[in-house]
């Protein structure tokens, strides 16, 4: 017991199964506890990276900083972050679905939002139960509207898709998901200070 609680308040890991096979180390607890000390900062890293990536585009896409969106395209002057993207889906059965949203004022709003409060949420550690479930959503969509099982686009054109199932959405989700699980903002991150909040403890499920 005393390496599972060791390892608990060193790491943040919650997971059962972590936890009872370092306790059942030996001699070896030491080690176990660098390890599970490395991977918890590794996956700290992972969700850092991830959650910059969503702020990048969110801020790019807001002040158009010269990548993916030109000056003057940007949303502050008036360009719409989604309607290029969601305007040119040529592929899958969702095609006019997107074509309608695209451009629209709430789509914008929701699609910027998601990008914020899910690069925050990954950077900061917290709220990771919650944000899983947004960013999986969000992820399902955008899988949906680029739709990696098709060979060809409506045009006839090669869809030059590399993988018809698991591309850069499905890992994001997965990482999220897995972040939420392994209670990963405690490390390098708000997650347990943001537990601490009457509100948020009473309700597990914003942690």
């Amino acid at each position: 017991m005393a390496v599972h609680d060791h390892a608990r308040q060193r790491t943040g890991f919650h997971l059962p199964t972590w936890n009872r096979t370092f306790a059942d180390g030996g001699s070896g607890t030491a080690t176990a506890a660098a390890d599970a000390t490395f991977a918890a900062r590794s996956l700290a890293a992972v969700r850092i990276a991830i959650g910059f990536i969503f702020l990048w585009a969110f801020l790019d896409k807001t002040f158009g900083w010269h990548y993916a969106t030109r000056s003057g395209k940007d949303w502050i002057d008036g360009g719409s972050p989604t309607k290029g993207f969601l305007s040119g889906v040529s592929a899958g059965p969702l095609q006019s679905f997107f074509h309608d949203i695209a451009g629209k004022g709430w789509t914008d709003w929701l699609f910027m939002l998601g990008l914020l409060g899910i690069g925050v949420a990954l950077v900061s550690g917290v709220a990771l139960r919650l944000t899983a479930v947004a960013g999986t959503a969000l992820m399902a969509m955008m899988w949906a509207a680029e739709w990696p099982p098709a060979q060809h686009l409506s045009s006839g054109g090669p869809s030059m898709s590399s993988n018809p199932l698991v591309d850069y959405h499905v890992i994001y989700a997965l990482a999220m998901i897995l972040f939420a699980l392994t209670a990963a903002g405690t490390t390098w991150g708000l997650g347990r200070l943001w537990a601490r909040i009457p509100f948020v403890h009473r309700n597990p499920w914003l942690r």
